[in-house]
């Protein structure tokens, strides 16, 4: 018994010394979070920039914040309406020796501290959009991203997106892109996984890559006027946009067929079905942040 007792207390100790010597999560030097009030309805202008140590997210949703801290789409983040619809401002600088590589796992550590964000992951199998190889040959030949800058260079990362009735882009830095304006997305040195992302902004349900491509790629989708306007309404849906009354039959329209008849073109096909996707679900969050 004796003996059984000291094995208990030696791997409590154990246990205990592994937990005090555990790597501390990175955070933001400093940061300053702001509630933004009476935005433009009708627009949106959001997204991240990065300008040396500085880190700028500019008008997100907490769901969108959560999203790019966990590295998942914001399609696969739920929890209370107002987490979607209610936006913020977070100015940030990253610690000497930071790198934007390492702005998650910071943001992950700003969501604990200033939402007192709790959520839970669980797996739930759910209507999905599967990308797969197509039936014909794959038509794309690959485009290498730009070159990095020099690490001294004064030069930021725009990871901004913008949208209005006129359009969205998004740029992804390094010379990647996305732009969906004329009734047609423009893609410039994107992968796979890279285009799912931003495809699950416009339609009705997450977007996941099976394809197995690797690599970057330009590439053009042209859609029809009415899916046009279809791919528009529902990405300022999936955004917190308030939608005027008008437009909102249109989140209810079938699927953007005309988007997927390009997808073919190139040999690649959506193909819908249920599968198990993994959700964060939100347990509880301050709608207020903390004080600065």
């Amino acid at each position: 018994m004796k003996t059984l007792f000291a094995m208990i207390v030696a791997l409590f100790g154990a246990a205990l010394a592994m937990a005090q010597n555990a790597p501390a999560k990175l955070q933001f030097e400093v940061v300053s979070v702001r509630m933004v009030q009476g935005a433009d309805p009708s627009q949106v202008t959001a997204g991240l920039r990065m300008d040396g140590a500085q880190a700028h997210f500019a008008s997100l949703s907490l769901k969108n914040l959560i999203a790019r801290a966990y590295g998942v789409q914001g399609s696969l983040v739920s929890g209370p309406d107002w987490i979607s619809s209610q936006r913020y401002d977070v100015n940030a600088k990253l610690p000497d020796g930071a790198t934007s590589d390492q702005v998650p796992e910071m943001l992950q550590s700003m969501l604990a501290e200033r939402f007192g964000l709790k959520f839970h992951r669980e797996s739930k199998e759910t209507a999905a959009y599967a990308l797969v190889s197509g039936k014909s040959p794959f038509k794309l030949k690959e485009t290498p991203l730009d070159s990095d800058p020099p690490p001294d260079a004064a030069t930021g990362v725009n990871l901004a997106v913008s949208g209005s009735a006129a359009g969205v882009s998004m740029d992804l830095g390094h010379g990647s892109s996305y732009t969906f304006a004329n009734n047609q997305f423009v893609f410039k040195k994107v992968t796979m996984d890279d285009a799912v992302v931003q495809l699950s902004r416009f339609l009705d349900r997450p977007v996941v890559n099976l394809t197995g491509i690797a690599g970057h790629y330009d590439f053009t989708l042209p859609v029809t006027q009415e899916d046009y306007y279809i791919l528009l309404v529902r990405s300022g849906a999936n955004a917190g946009v308030t939608l005027p009354p008008q437009a909102l039959p249109l989140l209810n329209a079938g699927p953007p067929s005309s988007l997927f008849d390009s997808l073919d073109q190139l040999g690649l096909h959506i193909d819908s079905r249920k599968m198990p996707v993994d959700l964060i679900v939100v347990d509880s969050a301050l709608q207020t942040p903390t004080e600065n």
